[in-house]
């Protein structure tokens, strides 16, 4: 159990901040930076549950995501090397499953597309696509780290985001589809004729 009885430490004062081992790393490790991100997608899909009262197949989804990026965000504030002397908590390669099941629930409701897709359409979808762009900001931000073999993550972390950035994709087009679809890409619509 989590009990934080005092918000302010004062630690971060000088730039420094403690992984889930106590260890000391500066605010712009890579680490630090990578779970800061997956925090933000976290808080870009609270933003897209102010807009799932119409839909609460979506929005279960998306309470159980939250959820498991706190998961993450744990994962990743303990570091495999040194190994703790405590369980981790890990992202599963089950929880990497449970996402792509519910992509290709929604996919099977879906149109195949005939262009890319411009992030708008109803409100939801609209977050749904920001949530999205961030998650391949911390995608990318973990890729960064699992090069780094000092820095090693759990491969079941990177596969985790990557689902999820496709997951937001798909409920984005979900939310859409039932108000008349995406919102679709024209190449060079507004371009004057030659």
């Amino acid at each position: 159990m989590v009990v934080l009885n005092k918000i302010y430490t004062r630690t971060g004062d000088k730039g420094f901040t403690r992984l889930a081992t106590g260890a000391p790393v500066a605010k712009t490790d890579a680490r630090v930076q990578a779970y800061g991100d997956v925090d933000e997608t976290n808080a870009c899909i609270g933003l897209c549950r102010l807009h799932t009262a119409a839909d609460d197949v979506v929005d279960a989804m998306l309470a159980r995501i939250q959820n498991e990026l706190f998961d993450l965000g744990a994962d990743l504030a303990t570091p495999p090397e040194p190994k703790p002397d405590w369980e981790v908590l890990r992202v599963t390669a089950d929880q990497v499953t449970r996402i792509e099941a519910e992509i290709d629930f929604m996919n099977a409701e879906l149109e195949p597309l005939t262009s890319f897709v411009l992030p708008g359409g109803t409100p939801l979808a609209a977050h749904l696509h920001l949530a999205r762009t961030v998650c391949r900001r911390a995608e990318r931000r973990l890729a960064d780290l699992a090069g780094n073999d000092a820095q090693a993550i759990s491969p079941e972390s990177l596969a985790y985001l990557n689902r999820l950035s496709d997951h937001l994709f798909v409920a984005s087009r979900f939310a859409n589809a039932r108000v008349g679809g995406d919102v679709l890409w024209q190449p060079g619509a507004t371009r004057a004729p030659a």
